[in-house]
């Protein structure tokens, strides 16, 4: 039977950490809620430019640099992860499909170069891939204005030809138990519709398309929605990086903190076991101490 010392100390141990994952848990819903709020605030905004901007690409004489689609030869990937851990298979999940991407991109002859956004995805990464560039602090305190900062590095180098398109592989958000990890390609913008998007008119199907009006023209509002299409996706996605993170680390401390109190309860049972165990045999030596003296 084990010493009942020693269960005393790991019943005490595992309730504090109990007492750690539950109060990590309500930071982390706390966050969630302030995450998710702007997630929803966002979403709006970022789905009706790219439904405008899918109107002007359907137009006939519409070009634009960002909208070519060029022969794959460089790509950059840019992976958002978190900045710590606790958060179950969140890290890993972007990982892996990030990894899975690159495999598959270099088997097609494709050199990828990385960007990361998210000191787990860099510690990662490392010493696995060479990593083009490490956007340090973003995810602290998530801006329009730091992600628009980066978004604008990223995109200069892509209308240097310094490669030909740019992905990137985030969680998206779904809700606080479920995230989906999602593969996406930002430059050339996409006319494949994310599956799941709403609030998108569909090109080809709206008659309203067909009656719009440009002002000042067609070319100029496309030089200046382009570069914001990229900028509002980038931020949309590390919004929704940033809340997945939160409701993942929610459900891992939920998870954590019941595991505790299940593990409390079986130490509870076999330390009293082993009390039991003790009184029952110092009452054996009663008993036989008092036959023995008769």
């Amino acid at each position: 039977m084990a010493d009942r010392k020693e269960i005393r100390k790991r019943i005490g141990s595992v309730q504090n950490t109990r007492q750690i994952t539950r109060a990590m848990k309500m930071v982390a819903a706390a966050k969630l809620r302030r995450s998710q709020e702007a997630i929803l605030n966002t979403r709006p905004f970022a789905y009706r430019i790219y439904s405008i901007l899918l109107s002007l690409f359907k137009r006939e004489g519409i070009q634009h640099p960002l909208l070519v689609v060029r022969e794959e030869k460089k790509v950059r990937l840019i992976v958002v992860a978190g900045d710590r851990g606790l958060c179950g298979s969140f890290n890993a999940s972007v990982f892996k499909e990030a990894q899975r991407f690159i495999k598959a991109k270099q088997s097609e002859g494709v050199e990828v170069s990385l960007d990361v956004i998210g000191k787990k995805a860099h510690d990662f990464f490392k010493k696995r891939h060479p990593i083009s560039t490490y956007h340090e602090g973003l995810l602290g305190k998530v801006t329009y204005a730091k992600a628009s900062a980066i978004a604008n590095q990223i995109l200069n180098a892509y209308l240097k030809e310094e490669f030909d398109a740019i992905y990137l592989v985030y969680n998206e958000f779904k809700s606080a138990i479920q995230q989906n990890v999602t593969v996406e390609r930002l430059i050339p913008v996409s006319t494949k519709v994310p599956e799941g998007v709403v609030g998108i008119l569909k090109v080809g199907e709206d008659e309203r398309f067909k009656n719009y009006i440009f002002e000042p023209s067609k070319e100029e509002i496309l030089n200046d929605i382009v570069p914001k299409h990229f900028y509002m996706q980038f931020f949309r996605c590390v919004l929704e990086s940033v809340a997945s993170e939160h409701g993942a680390r929610m459900s891992a401390m939920e998870n954590a903190s019941k595991n505790a109190s299940e593990m409390i309860e079986d130490l509870t049972l076999l330390y009293n076991k082993a009390r039991q165990a003790a009184i029952t045999k110092e009452l054996m030596e009663i008993v036989g101490g008092v036959e023995a003296t008769k």
